[in-house]
């Protein structure tokens, strides 16, 4: 049957078991590099800017649950 050289294999594929281009192989450096100090943006600016969770001034701190 011929029909089994038609079939798809990983072994035709130009990429497949390290023959990638060396393009190819800086292209995907290149996103996961990105994609990676994108991450680091977010996290710096999620970090930076939380607010606090304090409620209250100084002259009365806190809240207060107490009925006067």
């Amino acid at each position: 049957m011929s029909n089994f050289d038609n079939e798809p294999s990983l072994n035709k594929i130009d990429d497949y078991n390290g023959k990638e281009s060396k393009q190819k192989r800086n292209t995907v450096r290149l996103i996961v590099l990105f994609c990676l100090a994108v991450g680091a943006i977010f996290a710096y600016l999620k970090t930076t800017s939380l607010p606090s969770d304090y409620v209250g001034t100084p002259e009365q701190p806190g809240i207060s649950t107490s009925k006067k």
